[in-house]
């Protein structure tokens, strides 16, 4: 029996050479498909050349080892949540009316628009047209593909639901977003009105205040309290201890600051700081700690629903909770379960899921609905995110409008209190 040579990539994409015994080439690529691996090159040892393996997608890249020339198919670029939801519903609608996944996949293709995830649905059929499964073709992109995604799917193919779990992955990505788009659009206008306070305030400061100081500099009169105070902060901002003036410093030390957080947040202690400090913040930290809760029993719930161990759906949810202090805590409902133990005893212990969804869970395990306990404990605090978000913004209006209010009032009040008493004492001469 002869022997190949091959190069092959496993489901993560890393790259694993070899050598196999196999009546023929077909055989030795069926082999390797039987031990996870994709063959991207493979021959038989003292013949010719190594021929691209008939699962390798269309990239080439520099193999590690030997220096050879394989293909691989990972997608170096992201797409925005939104578009790939779109495609997931897409996709399932085309199954669901009764289309062959490859053919699907064709049709998708020939209609997207994107040039990122059109390129990765061409690569896609050509994995599955290859004769690899779904869920192996999408593994080939974890940019793009993360492994909630991968795993669902590969759960819907060995249940023979594939429709019914795109679907599912699709109802999941929309609920997602759109509690993402509550919480951002509740910082947004905040920001935009601080943005233009300050904004107003720096034109004020720089523009208008010095020339107001200069029409009041030949006056023997005093100038008010608040006018004292109004041009000697125009005067620091104006000043230039270090060639640009102190305003520029104050927004490069804000940069500074943002950029030495960005710093902190890469490192392991640092990450955990910022992510603790998220879930404590007065008010945003409430909404915070909710969406990221609604977010754990949405994962969770819906992996389990669709087929997926617990121990599995665990790793996954951990690893895409989006806060290192609730993915630490589902790490030990990991470890807990894999002994044998209840979800509920280190969900309890960990301090950080609220005692609403404690009591749920444990109902749901006595009763064998966990899953759909969980789906209900998403919706319940998708819903008070809803809430939450729309009573901080119901508050932060009038107060911003206040606060901008007050800023530019001050201003105008400092510059022409002055000019006000001038022109009584002028009519009293």
């Amino acid at each position: 029996m002869p022997n190949f040579n091959y190069s092959a990539l496993d489901a993560k994409g890393e790259q694993s050479d070899g050598t196999l015994a196999a009546a023929s080439e077909a055989e030795a690529i069926q082999k390797l498909r039987g031990q996870g691996l994709y063959p991207t090159q493979i021959h038989e040892e003292g013949k010719g050349k190594p021929t691209a393996g008939r699962k390798a997608p269309a990239k080439k890249a520099k193999a590690k080892g030997k220096g050879l020339n394989m293909t691989i198919g990972k997608t170096k670029t992201t797409v925005k949540p939104k578009i790939l939801m779109i495609f997931t519903r897409q996709l399932a609608t085309l199954i669901d009316a009764g289309l062959p996944l490859l053919r699907s996949l064709t049709v998708l293709g020939k209609q997207e628009p994107n040039p990122a995830l059109k390129s990765t649905i061409g690569s896609l059929a050509d994995s599955v047209q290859g004769g690899s499964t779904f869920s192996e073709s999408l593994a080939q992109h974890p940019k793009m593909f993360n492994k909630l995604y991968v795993n669902m799917v590969k759960a819907g193919e060995l249940g023979g639901v594939l429709e019914v779990v795109l679907n599912r992955l699709a109802e999941y990505q929309e609920k997602a977003q759109k509690l993402k788009n509550k919480i951002v659009s509740a910082m947004v206008y905040p920001a935009i009105v601080m943005f233009i306070a300050v904004a107003i305030l720096i034109f004020l400061m720089v523009f208008i205040v010095p020339k107001f100081k200069e029409m009041f500099a030949g006056t023997d009169s005093s100038l008010p309290l608040i006018s004292q105070i109004v041009f000697g902060f125009s005067d620091f901002c104006l000043g230039r201890p270090l060639i640009l003036p102190n305003v520029v410093w104050i927004f490069i030390a804000f940069g500074g600051l943002y950029a030495a957080l960005g710093a902190l947040g890469r490192t392991k202690g640092g990450r955990h700081f910022i992510d603790k400090m998220k879930l404590h913040i007065p008010i945003f930290g409430d909404i915070q700690r909710k969406s990221a809760v609604s977010r754990f029993a949405r994962t969770l719930g819906t992996l389990v629903t669709s087929g997926v161990p617990i121990l599995q759906a665990l790793n996954i949810t951990r690893d895409t909770a989006g806060n290192v202090v609730i993915s630490e805590a589902i790490g030990k409902v990991h470890e807990a379960v894999k002994e044998g133990e209840s979800i509920v005893t280190p969900l309890s212990s960990s301090g950080v899921f609220p005692n609403m969804v404690i009591s749920m869970v444990d109902v749901g395990e006595e009763t064998g609905q966990l899953p759909e306990m969980l789906l209900k404990v998403a919706d319940v605090y998708d819903d008070e995110v809803d809430n939450a978000v729309t009573a901080l913004t119901s508050i932060l209006e009038p107060i911003m409008i206040v606060i901008l209010a007050l800023v530019v009032g001050a201003v105008v009040f400092a510059l022409f209190l002055p000019l006000i008493k001038m022109i009584s004492t002028m009519s009293e001469l």
